[in-house]
C-alpha cells in the first residue's frame, strides 16, 4: 500500500482523516467509499478495490449509482511524466499508459473529468516502470509525495467549488 503506485490512495485517506471519514468496504462500488461533508457540500471518497486496469468499473458503479455528473469526479493517480514531489490539476486529456485511466475512461464513456496528477517521476528506462511504480519509494521521495499531498489537500475546498484555474496556478507554481 505505500507504493508510489498507491499516491492517489495516500491521499483519499489523508482526506479522509481530516474531515473526519472513515472508508468502508462497498461491494457495489467494488471498492472503500465514505462521505464527506466540505463546505456544505457532500464529497465521496473512493479508493477501487479492483484489480488496476479495471479502477473504472468502481467509479462508474459510484457515479452512476449516486448520479455524480462527469464534471464533478476527480480521480487523484500517480503521474511518471511529472518530477517526484509535484503536482498537477487538469481536466480531460488521454490515459497515457496508465492502465487505471484507461478503464475509468471507458467505464465513464469520456475523459473529460478532472484529475489530480501525482508526481512520481520516471525510472529513465521503460522496462522498469512496473518495477518502479510497485515499490515503495525512497524516504526522501516519500517527504516529496507527502508535501505534495499536502498542497493539494489545502486545495481542496476550491476544487469543489470549481475554481479550478485558481488551484492550478497555486499547484503549478510551487
Amino acid at each position: 500500500m505505500d507504493t508510489r503506485h498507491n499516491a492517489g490512495f495516500w491521499f483519499v485517506d489523508q482526506l479522509a482523516r481530516r474531515y473526519g471519514g472513515t472508508l468502508r468496504n462497498e461491494t457495489k462500488f467494488h471498492g472503500e467509499a465514505c462521505k464527506l461533508i466540505i463546505d456544505s457540500r457532500d464529497v465521496w471518497l473512493l479508493k477501487p478495490m479492483t484489480f488496476m486496469n479495471r479502477s473504472g468499473q468502481s467509479v462508474a458503479a459510484l457515479a452512476n449509482f449516486y448520479k455524480i455528473p462527469l464534471e464533478n469526479i476527480l480521480v487523484v493517480h500517480d503521474e511518471l511524466d511529472i518530477p517526484t514531489g509535484d503536482i498537477r490539476l487538469k481536466k480531460g486529456g488521454g490515459h497515457g499508459g496508465h492502465n487505471g485511466l484507461r478503464d475509468i475512461i471507458a467505464q465513464l464513456g469520456s475523459k473529460d473529468f478532472m484529475r489530480l496528477r501525482v508526481g512520481i517521476d520516471h525510472p529513465g528506462n521503460a522496462k522498469q516502470v512496473a518495477n518502479y511504480v510497485l515499490k515503495k519509494p525512497s524516504v526522501d521521495d516519500k517527504v516529496s509525495i507527502e508535501r505534495a499531498l499536502d498542497a493539494a489537500e489545502s486545495e481542496i475546498p476550491d476544487i469543489i467549488k470549481g475554481e479550478y484555474q485558481l488551484v492550478m496556478n497555486r499547484l503549478h507554481t510551487k
